[in-house]
Order: C-alpha cells, then structure tokens, then sequence
C-alpha cells in the first residue's frame, strides 16, 4: 500500500530523532533495516541498495548510503557540497532517476554514512542541489533539522519551501557538518579497532569512552585517522590531553614525575599512577596501532612539560 510521501518522510526524521537518543550518533544496521511501523505498514530505512525507496513510496526514494568498503567513491567536501555516485554507470536507471526528482521537487532524504562495518551515522535532511551525467554523480547538500519543521509546515499547506536562499545557508551547514562527521566517525573508527575499549585501563562502557588524537587535530599530522588514535576512557583521554602521563613510541605510559609522588585518594593511585610503566592495549591489526613516530613527537612534548614541572 502506497502511503503519503510527506509524511513518510516525517516520521522517519522523527523516528531517527528517538533512535539516536537511544543508541546515540553510531546506529546499527539491523534496526535501520527494520525501520518503523506506520498504518500497519513497515518502513525500511536502508537496504543492500545505497539508493532505497521503501515499498510503501511511490517514486522517490527515502534514503541513500555509503558503506565501509563499497564499490562507489562518496567523496565529502569540507568547503562546499558532498558527492554521491550513481547506481551503475546508466543515468537513467530507475534508482538515478528517482533522485533525479528529489532534486527537482526539493524532497528531503537521509544519507547514510558507513564508518565501521554494520554501524551507521545518520544525517538528515539532505538534499539532491546537483547532477553531473559525465561525472556520474549527483550534489548533496545537508540543512539544518530545524527545516524539518518547515517541511511539516509546508506538508500542511502553510510553507513555502526551496527558495533561493537555501543554497547558501545549506552550503554552510555542509561544510559544518561535514567536518562534525569527520570527527564521528574517527571515534567510531578507533573505539571499533580497540575492541571498545580504554587501552590503558580496559573500560568498556561505550559512552564514557574517547578517540584521543595523538597529534591534535589542526596540527601537521592530526589527520582523523586510527593511527592518530587512542581509546581512552574520560579520565584518561584528559590525563594524557593534560600531559599527566604520556605514551613511549614502544606503548609504554609514564605518568609525570609529580603525579606519581604526589599522595591523594584512591583514583589518583589506581587511576592514574598505577598505570605507570604499562604497556597499552593495542589493536589487532598492525595498520591500527598508533603510529610510532606521531607517539614521540608527542612524548617529546611530554618530556618537555614534564621537566618544567618538577
């Protein structure tokens, strides 16, 4: 049964609203797979297509994805738009096409964006603002989710919608964004790689856990990438951003000399001197670990604070 596509739309934003209140940014496959239930009718989210339009929408499709190590080159664009691939290389296929009329009709979707297998970050609305048949790939543009009020609004008559000046102010809620998704899914690269966990007291619980940059992000080599990572729990992630204890470029810690002689309660003993002379927990895979030469730019810059605070 065909449903009415507004609000569709609608209660799939809202849907992913509560969603991300409960599982928070990173969201399981399965559950999008799922989706909700609407008149008796169940919507999917997402499927193994990157381009899906659920059964119950007549033309349009409800939402677009890229996976972890999918066929298509997305490509985000820190200053302006982000770039999706075709389906295939036919303009006219019938899953093109239908975002082909998104743009035309200025109908929101949600873009789906893969940073570890079977996790999702979800963002939305989007907007179709672009399509290049030579290139093979359609714009995208991100609006701010206040919007989706306007478009109820506009679903009941009241609202104008898609006037000229969107370009410019989605332009720049892409650009925000873009860089926002490039901080999400560096924690969700290096907690995954980490088995999520603290790698220095072994933590699990996934909301009081932390991607901490080697080198800090805007520095020559503080690129979001896992091995300019660490896992670390909130009070390590601020211990070692405060240079209390830094990590060797043989993943060994030494906590500050100060630190260590200095006598408090039993967080400070077990929390933070206790770790002294460890080695960290590490990632299975070779190409995750902390990058050695990144550890001692940083554990020279340890040493230096670390004499001045003696």
């Amino acid at each position: 049964m065909k449903l009415d596509d507004k609000r569709v739309r609608l209660a799939a934003f809202h849907w992913l609203e509560e969603q991300v209140k409960i599982h928070g940014d990173a969201l399981p496959r399965p559950i999008l797979q799922y989706g909700f239930e609407i008149d008796g009718e169940r919507v999917p989210l997402i499927s193994q297509q990157g381009i899906f339009k659920p059964k119950v929408l007549e033309e349009i499709p409800l939402s677009i994805a890229t996976t972890v190590h999918g066929p298509y080159d997305d490509r985000m664009s820190p200053g302006g738009l982000m770039h999706y691939r075709y389906r295939g290389t036919d303009p006219n296929h019938p899953e093109n096409a239908g975002l082909r009329r998104a743009m035309a009709q200025g109908t929101p979707l949600v873009y789906f964006l893969g940073f570890v297998p079977g996790k999702y970050i979800a963002v939305w609305p989007v907007f179709i603002v672009g399509d290049n048949p030579e290139g093979l790939e359609f714009s995208v543009a991100v609006d701010d989710q206040s919007y989706v009020d306007a478009y109820a609004r506009a679903a009941a008559g009241g609202f104008r919608i898609g006037e000229p000046e969107d370009e410019g102010r989605r332009r720049y809620v892409t650009a925000i964004v873009t860089q926002r998704l490039h901080q999400r899914g560096f924690r969700e690269r290096v907690l995954e790689a980490y088995n999520r966990q603290c790698s220095l007291c072994r933590l699990r619980h996934a909301e009081l856990l932390d991607a901490a940059h080697i080198i800090p992000d805007g520095d020559p080599g503080g690129e979001p990438v896992v091995e300019n990572g660490i896992a670390l729990c909130k009070l390590h992630h601020a211990a070692f951003d405060g240079f209390f204890l830094g990590i060797r470029p043989d993943y060994i810690i030494e906590v500050r000399q100060d630190i260590l002689t200095e006598h408090d309660g039993p967080m400070l003993l077990h929390g933070l001197q206790g770790m002294h002379e460890n080695r960290i927990l590490l990632p299975r895979s070779a190409k995750h670990r902390p990058d050695q030469r990144r550890l001692e730019i940083r554990y020279e810059k340890f040493l230096s604070i670390s004499a001045g605070a003696r």
